[in-house]
């Protein structure tokens, strides 16, 4: 853990754009989400771009909706959003051989409340799931490559 970051990698046997071909598709972010929370993406483009708004069905305790807003984009690198708290969840690409090493981060420094945050349970229980989305990724993108 860094300040006010959690980071956790995984190589993946999957060319850079394979990987990042589902991070940018919202409406595959359940099928990787380790957290469990994410249930379906039911608003936005297919494909995200810089500046592009998504919905997601969310589930913890209780079910909701949360907007989010794409703040970071490079193909096949770098992929971040937020939403109305402004904490980033971002995703690091970088070639590896003939795969590639993914970086998933929860980074609160940017956050409306990191102080706030800082007192929770959140980062420790964003770098557990961070842990448990990293390998369905590998899974799902060494399948389609």
């Amino acid at each position: 853990m860094t300040a006010r970051q959690v980071s956790r990698s995984i190589e993946i046997d999957a060319p850079p754009h394979t990987v990042f071909d589902l991070l940018a598709d919202p409406r595959r972010h359940p099928d990787f989400d380790g957290s469990g929370s994410v249930r379906s993406a039911v608003s936005g483009p297919a494909r995200l771009s810089l500046g592009a708004t998504f919905g997601v069905a969310m589930r913890i305790r209780l079910p909701y909706r949360i907007s989010n807003t794409v703040v970071e984009f490079e193909e096949d690198r770098r992929i971040a959003w937020r939403h109305f708290g402004r904490h980033r969840w971002r995703y690091e690409l970088e070639p590896a051989g003939d795969g590639t090493r993914v970086t998933e981060t929860f980074d609160w420094s940017t956050s409306l409340g990191p102080a706030l945050i800082d007192r929770t349970s959140f980062p420790a229980m964003n770098a557990r799931s961070i842990e448990a989305t990293l390998p369905r990724l590998k899974e799902l993108a060494e399948s389609a490559s």
